[in-house]
């Protein structure tokens, strides 16, 4: 078993699948941009280098450059995952979506339904998200709550490479529309990863610590500090269920609820906006159904109501801190 970093590991099971099967193609801006410079039939890879090496093996044919036209790109890909192929298409920051969130929300996520459930559409949507790298308020959002409000669309959030293999894998391998969202902070965090291909099945979260005391439930990069918080506690003798949802459509709620009956405490950890975030979902899932087992009231600790700022400064406060997640943490510990 190999140390991978995220980008690696994505990287790696890219190019594992295409030569798995011939119909995965990879589209998007920069994906295969620059090959031939200098004679060298190679791409930077995107903005992060996740796709570098896959027009040298596979061609322009299947690693396909596009112009700056998201509602374009991601419609040909929509297109192209009904007659046949299975399109992994980058959209690159995902706060793009807006400029073609129409082919997203009205047509791929509709097609298995308005055509009676006869058409496939095995596309992923692969993009970054989240604060943290000083891109400021058009590159840096967590809206992943408004692609998991939509019928149709799965949503996965891995948080370390090992998720990152098998829920990419699983993703590639699905019939259905996949929005794959990978934090940008998150790329160059590494774990042991198998170098053969096993698959992590959605709506299965995973416990990243285990404790009878608190809930704790977060995903994507806030998991890292939660899983900080709860390591401290654990020196002081207290001890925190840290569930990573890995995927927010579906949900396990399961997972949730089993763990809220034991503990009887929730915090939510969301970078998302606080308000219609899944923070505010969790919340009300848990409320909803586990109400008569909460010993406490419910916390969440999201980003404020606000674009993402652009100062330094100001953008470490914005995204939740493992000082706000011990407070809240604390704070529901001893209401």
């Amino acid at each position: 078993m190999s140390i991978k970093t995220i980008r690696e590991a994505i990287n790696e099971t890219l190019h594992s699948e295409m030569r798995r099967d011939s119909t995965v193609v990879v589209i998007g801006e920069d994906v295969a941009g620059g090959a031939g410079a200098d004679g060298i039939d190679d791409a930077a890879g995107g903005v992060f280098g996740v796709t570098k090496g896959l027009v040298g093996e596979f061609g322009r044919e299947r690693v396909i450059d596009t112009p700056i036209s998201e509602a374009g790109f991601i419609g040909m890909a929509a297109g192209a995952a009904c007659t046949g192929l299975r399109p992994v298409v980058e959209l690159m920051f995902f706060d793009f979506i807006g400029v073609c969130f129409d082919q997203v929300y009205n047509q791929m996520a509709k097609f298995r339904y308005m055509f009676g459930g006869k058409t496939d559409t095995p596309i992923v949507v692969r993009a970054m998200v989240g604060a943290g790298m000083r891109a400021a308020a058009q590159h840096s959002n967590m809206l992943h709550p408004l692609v998991a409000s939509v019928p149709g669309l799965k949503v996965v959030m891995p948080s370390n490479a090992y998720d990152a293999k098998g829920l990419l894998l699983t993703a590639i391998r699905d019939n259905d529309p996949v929005i794959f969202l990978e934090h940008k902070t998150l790329y160059d965090t590494s774990c042991e990863v198998p170098d053969e291909d096993y698959l992590i099945p959605f709506g299965q979260a995973a416990f990243t610590r285990e404790g009878s005391d608190i809930t704790i439930v977060s995903m994507s990069s806030m998991v890292l500090r939660c899983n900080e918080v709860a390591d401290k506690l654990a020196a002081e003798g207290i001890y925190a269920d840290v569930i990573d949802l890995r995927t927010v459509s579906p949900i396990d709620e399961g997972a949730v609820l089993e763990s809220v009956e034991v503990s009887g405490r929730l915090v939510i950890v969301d970078e998302a906006n606080e308000r219609c975030s899944m923070a505010s979902e969790i919340s009300s899932i848990v409320a909803e159904k586990a109400f008569h087992s909460l010993r406490a009231p419910i916390a969440k600790v999201a980003a404020p109501h606000s674009p993402v700022p652009f100062a330094p400064s100001l953008e470490d406060i914005y995204v939740p801190t493992v000082a706000r997640i011990e407070a809240a943490v604390r704070a529901t510990l001893e209401a």
